[in-house]
Formats: structure tokens, C-alpha cells, sequence
């Protein structure tokens, strides 16, 4: 889940002692370099003028890192790029509004998160993209909110169902309709994610609680579902009905909140490589669905959410570098014909019937579609 334990970590009070980082004093005048090392996140620069404003983050340090632009309030999620292995650079490209705004480097992905005010001032510059018309362009955005108000209303229908199951004590019910519910999740996840104060109480993992944290959502019904061979206490009946409607009642809040939400062009795009990310941190490992073994279900869902994203941009990148929209719909469908080969009935197989050789033939094709798929948000608004 980055949206994950990240939003858990990073929402905390800007008064907390030793969580803040400082930026230099100097406005950006081009790209902002972040570099983040294990107890460190250096940022170029505090401020950038409004519009197109690109980070290149490197990871010097020897743990897998994640960098955020969150909101003024320090919980939304404005832009994000996760799984950065040591050695390497990530690029983050935003169309930013003048305000004020954090920086936040994650060293490990866990942990309380690196943060430093960075602030946006007012260019008065022209935002728009380009070469492509605003018809276009405003199609686009209201096709991707439409798509995303029809899968949170799937999932408010198809969580209900599931908890009733669960409820009522029907596990082998409630164990079918689990993967099916998450669907509608996954392939919004990374709008989900940018709710700091949500997504940690509904897709937290157990592996990534804080200590004292208080584990709710799916994983923790997904666990009481699928208990380890010993040493696991199964919640009672009162229990089970307490997570199962706390669950239904944070569902029922994401589907209120995106009813109004407003897209832009590099919040899909960074989006559908979020969603990548999502594959490859979590569902390539096991570590997402660890008791059910569901992560294939997770894995499609993920792929669906990020093609979507791409195929509702592709009007647009199709005018902004037609190469580049020729090699994802290659490797979008490259991916999916190797997932396609796991699928059983309605569903998948379990993923701890898939060995390590598999596994890293899933990982290639992720990928080799994530490369290009990070370059179009840059394609399309730089």
C-alpha cells in the first residue's frame, strides 16, 4: 500500500523534534535535486515558482527511499515517488499552485519521514500543455474522475458484501469476496493514498505498524481470515463486527471525498506510475495479501488502474511524443499476457504457488514498463 504506511509515518505534528530537515534559502531556478540518505534528505531548494516544478531525487544512502510534495496541512499526498533503491534517481514532475507545501524524504519506508517547508510563489506563468488543444485536455480529466467515481462506488457495494459475510461468520463467503472487494481499492490506490489521514486506517500492513499504532482495515480482517498455525487469538463477534464496520465507515469516506476531487495531467500520470511502484514494493514480493495470498488479484488491479491512467492521457501524449505512447501500450500488454498465464476461474492463483523464477519474470515485465511509464508526466507537461 503510497501510498501504504507512508501517509501513517508522515502525518504527524510539525512540532515534533528532529523530523525536520532544512532546505537552502534559494529559489529553484530549474530542477530541484534531492538527495536522501538514511538520516538525511537534502533538498536543493526551499522555494520554485508556480507551474512545472521537477525534483530529481538520488538515494545515497544504502535503504530503499520514497519522496513526497505534500499539502500545506502535512496529510495530502500533492506528488510522490516510491521504491527508490540505493543508487539510483528517481524524477517527480508536478504542475504545482502557488502556497505552502512540506518536501519528504522516507528513508526505509518506515519510520517517521524526513520533512522541510517548501514553498511555491507565484510565477503568473501559462500552465497549460502545449500542442494539445483544452477540449482535450479537459476530456481527459473528466474521464479519469469518472472513472474514479464508479470504482469507489463498486467498492462501498463490494465491501458491504463482504463484511456482511464476515459479520455473519461466513468465512469461506468472506474469503471469496475479500480479493474482490480490494479490486475496486487497488485500482485507486494512489488516489486513496493521497487521504494521509485515511489510507494508514484502511491499508496499513501488519510488517509496517509504528509501535502503539493501532492496526485496522483490511489486513487485520485479512489475518483473523487467514490465521498463522499457532500463537493468533480470532476475534470475537463484537470484534469482528468493530473492524469489519470501521472498515465500511473509512470506504464510505473515501467514496464521499472523491465526489468532488479535480485532476490534473501529471497527478494521472505520476499516479499510474504510483501504481507501478504499488506492484513492485508489495504484490512482486508477497508482502502485500502475506496471510491470504491474494496478491495477484492486487497485482491486476494495480496493472488496470495504471493503464487507465495511460489510456486517458494517450490522446494527449499521442501529440506530445508518440514513441514513447507506442512503447507503453507494447509493454502495458507485454505485462498482461504474462499475468494472464496465472489466472484461474473468476480470479488467480494463490501467489505461494508461484517460485522465485516466476516471481522475477513478473518483476522484469513491471519493470520494463515502469521506465517509460515515469517519463510521461514529464512528456506531457515539461
Amino acid at each position: 500500500m503510497p501510498l501504504t504506511a507512508a501517509c501513517a509515518v508522515l502525518v504527524l505534528p510539525l512540532t515534533s523534534c528532529g523530523l525536520f530537515e532544512s532546505n537552502k534559502s534559494d529559489t529553484a531556478g530549474g530542477t530541484i535535486t534531492v538527495t536522501s540518505t538514511d538520516a538525511k534528505c537534502d533538498v536543493s531548494a526551499a522555494k520554485a515558482p508556480s507551474g512545472t516544478v521537477s525534483f530529481k531525487v538520488k538515494n545515497s544512502g544504502s535503504k530503499v527511499t520514497e519522496f513526497y510534495l505534500l499539502g500545506e496541512d502535512g496529510l495530502r499526498i500533492v506528488g510522490e515517488v516510491e521504491n527508490i533503491g540505493p543508487g539510483l534517481t528517481r524524477d517527480l514532475v508536478l504542475t504545482v499552485q502557488p502556497g505552502k507545501y512540506f518536501t519528504a524524504c522516507k528513508p526505509g519506508m518506515v519510520g517517521k519521514g524526513l520533512r522541510a517547508a517548501f514553498t511555491v510563489t507565484d510565477s503568473g506563468k501559462d500552465t497549460s500543455i502545449k500542442g494539445v488543444d483544452q477540449a482535450t485536455i479537459d476530456q481527459a480529466l473528466t474521464q479519469y474522475a469518472g472513472y474514479i467515481k464508479d470504482q469507489t462506488g463498486q467498492l462501498v457495494t463490494a465491501t458491504q458484501a463482504f463484511i456482511d459475510a464476515y459479520k455473519a461468520g461466513d468465512d469461506a463467503k468472506a474469503r471469496t469476496l475479500f480479493p474482490q472487494a480490494r479490486t475496486f481499492w487497488e485500482r485507486t490506490e494512489t488516489v486513496a493514498e493521497s487521504f494521509g489521514d485515511l489510507d494508514p486506517k484502511t491499508d496499513l500492513r501488519e510488517a509496517d505498524l509504528e509501535p502503539g499504532q493501532k492496526w485496522t482495515g483490511w489486513h487485520a480482517i485479512e489475518k483473523d481470515l487467514w490465521p498463522p498455525a499457532s500463537g493468533y487469538t480470532a476475534f470475537t463477534t463484537a470484534e469482528r463486527a468493530t473492524y469489519a464496520d470501521d472498515l465500511m465507515k473509512n470506504v464510505n469516506t473515501l467514496n464521499t471525498r472523491v465526489q468532488t476531487l479535480k485532476y490534473t495531467v501529471d497527478q494521472i500520470a505520476n499516479g499510474a506510475k504510483g501504481l507501478l511502484d504499488e506492484v513492485a514494493t508489495g504484490k512482486i514480493t508477497g508482502e502485500e495479501d502475506i496471510w491470504s495470498h491474494t496478491d495477484l488479484w492486487d497485482f491486476q488491479a494495480n496493472v488496470d488502474g495504471a493503464k487507465v491512467g495511460y489510456e486517458t492521457l494517450k490522446p494527449l501524449l499521442d501529440v506530445k511524443d508518440k514513441a514513447l505512447s507506442e512503447t507503453l501500450a507494447t509493454r502495458f500488454a507485454a505485462l498482461q499476457k504474462l499475468l494472464d498465464q496465472y489466472r484461474k476461474g473468476d480470479g488467480f492463483v494463490f501467489y505461494n504457488t508461484v517460485n522465485e523464477e516466476q516471481r522475477k519474470q513478473l518483476s522484469d515485465a513491471v519493470n520494463a514498463l515502469s521506465e517509460p511509464l515515469s517519463k510521461m508526466a514529464g512528456a506531457l507537461t515539461l
